[in-house]
């Protein structure tokens, strides 16, 4: 019930009678002054006025599964929530959800990640509200060789959330990370549980950069968080409900052809380094060459200077002026 109060509170202008509340949800009026002393305690400032009702004056900055369900417009992604204050990482929870059944658009999101997870094993520890972590399940029916591409659906589901909820100009970093003004801004991890022909389920973690105030010295030139783009706090649930419903369309885009023949254009548009050198980290085999972006596989096209086109299906790519290549 509380979601749905808050649900009603976020989209309505104005006030939000009491007994309208009532009639919506079938309780009493007890039943509805409760919850809203609950929210009061919780950190909103809500304000009651007799013969008008309710309305949210302030929130606070909280990521859980009511206060982001309040805020999901979508049909799928996102409409049932697991919230936790702290976890080893949301990717190993939601995975434990879906080995348990959970439903294709279950996501995990977590205040603080202890074991956080990056690409080929490296860990990503997040302190207590300093960003969005987050994994969403999807069960998509494709081939498993196909997987990967769901990491590049998620980065520009997470860059487009980004712009429309903060204003900030993204980019995309092949394969998967978010970045601003060449530093990263949000990593992402697809995990999968397949068999040989069919995949089980995907769990596509998000980590996003949000309230870090500054990095250590090693990273400063390397990471960015929203709050020293714009100065002030965003909004997290909001955030994360846009890149909610940005990943619900770009997702059964993808699923409609199962390749990235709908979302190359929109990709390659915010996609860094097209045109520029780049350095391919393949192991026993680097090479120099100019990007020209993805292809309908969303593999990366390198040409090199031979004239040779070669296509990236996985691997580490340096892009000049990102992360400090030069």
């Amino acid at each position: 019930m509380k979601s749905r109060i808050l649900r009603a509170l976020s989209h309505t202008e104005g006030y939000v009678s009491g007994q309208e509340l009532c009639e919506e949800l079938e309780v009493s009026r007890t039943a509805v002054w409760k919850v809203i002393n609950q929210l009061k305690e919780e950190g909103y400032e809500i304000e009651s006025v007799p013969r008008k009702g309710y309305r949210i004056l302030k929130r606070p900055d909280t990521i859980t599964a009511e206060e982001v369900g309040s805020r999901i417009e979508t049909k799928w992604a996102g409409k049932t929530i697991y919230s936790l204050e702290t976890v080893d990482s949301t990717n190993n929870e939601a995975s434990r959800l879906a080995e348990n059944g959970a439903a294709e658009g279950t996501l995990v999101l977590a205040e603080e990640q202890g074991k956080g997870k990056g690409r080929r094993g490296r860990s990503w520890v997040t302190p207590a509200g300093s960003a969005v972590a987050m994994s969403l399940v999807v069960r998509p029916q494709i081939p498993p060789s196909r997987a990967s591409m769901m990491t590049l659906v998620m980065g520009l589901a997470v860059a487009y959330g980004c712009r429309d909820c903060c204003g900030v100009e993204t980019g995309i970093k092949w394969p998967n990370d978010i970045v601003v003004d060449g530093k990263k801004i949000c990593g992402i991890l697809t995990e999968m549980s397949s068999e040989i022909d069919y995949i089980k389920y995907l769990v596509i973690g998000a980590g996003i950069n949000t309230n870090i105030e500054s990095f250590p010295p090693e990273l400063q030139q390397k990471a960015v968080s929203l709050h020293q783009i714009t100065g002030s706090r965003p909004d997290r649930a909001a955030l994360i409900a846009a890149c909610m419903k940005r990943f619900e369309e770009f997702y059964e885009a993808f699923l409609e052809t199962q390749d990235f023949s709908l979302l190359r254009k929109p990709y390659n548009d915010l996609l860094i380094g097209i045109g520029s050198k780049v350095r391919v980290l393949e192991p026993g085999n680097e090479y120099d060459g100019i990007s020209e972006g993805i292809d309908e596989m969303g593999e990366l096209l390198v040409r090199r200077e031979d004239g040779t086109l070669e296509k990236v299906y996985a691997g580490e790519v340096s892009v000049r002026g990102i992360y400090g290549y030069v």
